[in-house]
């Protein structure tokens, strides 16, 4: 059997808001941000646990955690059907995170009440959206943002932030984006991280004015 989790981080408080859970990382993703630090993830071929592990892990921690978070790489590159299925028979609520670009498969997963939360990462603008993730997917990641507004699920937009790939005038762009189709919730931005990554970024020679962000949704800063 295959094994498509590199790693399992058996507790956590900060990743899904209010609840205790723990973060499987699965192998493999379609994009090559020029800004990720998941690089073993994303090029590993075979990872380090099969899912039967995963849920041996879960069967221990019945009752202990509250939630799953399925992360990666890109974890819809996967088949999660089955593997949410199990989880939630289980009694674990379930977040996903995702960069968006398999709209079938999430669209699968709300319609059998697997998913409690989605984080969707919102990479960049169409403009420039190529070259900060080396993919041509920015279309598909624009359905799914529209998808998840539209049946009104509870998710949250996330952008990770290198003052030298965008700056004020295009995050401003991105907000009002947001903003125009009907996104009410909280627009999370969370630093770069000064460490391997795969366009050998360092620490930004830009910054950013966050007094010159609009205030058309309430921006919620991590790290």
């Amino acid at each position: 059997m295959k094994k498509i989790i590199y790693d399992i981080t058996p507790f956590t408080t900060l990743d899904y808001k209010d609840n205790l859970s723990c973060i499987v990382w699965f192998i493999s993703c379609n994009m090559r941000c020029q800004y990720c630090y998941n690089t073993n993830i994303i090029e590993c071929k075979d990872g380090n646990y099969a899912i039967k592990d995963l849920f041996e892990f879960l069967e221990k921690r019945v009752g202990l955690l509250d939630a799953v978070v399925l992360s990666g790489g890109e974890a819809t590159k996967h088949d999660l059907l089955p593997i949410c299925k199990k989880i939630k028979s289980m009694g674990f609520k379930i977040k996903l995170d995702t960069n968006g670009t398999n709209l079938q498969l999430v669209k699968e997963l709300i319609q059998n009440d697997y998913l409690d939360y989605i984080a969707l990462d919102f990479k960049a603008l169409e403009e420039n959206f190529q070259a900060i993730t080396n993919s041509k997917l920015y279309d598909k990641f624009l359905e799914t943002l529209k998808y998840l507004i539209k049946i009104d699920f509870d998710f949250e937009v996330r952008t990770t932030l290198h003052e030298d790939l965008i700056d004020e005038k295009q995050l401003n762009k991105m907000i009002e984006q947001l903003y125009d189709l009907g996104y009410k919730n909280n627009f999370y931005i969370q630093n770069f991280l000064n460490v391997d990554n795969y366009a050998n970024l360092t620490e930004p020679k830009n910054s950013i004015d966050k007094e010159l962000l609009s205030n058309k949704l309430n921006i919620l800063w991590r790290n």
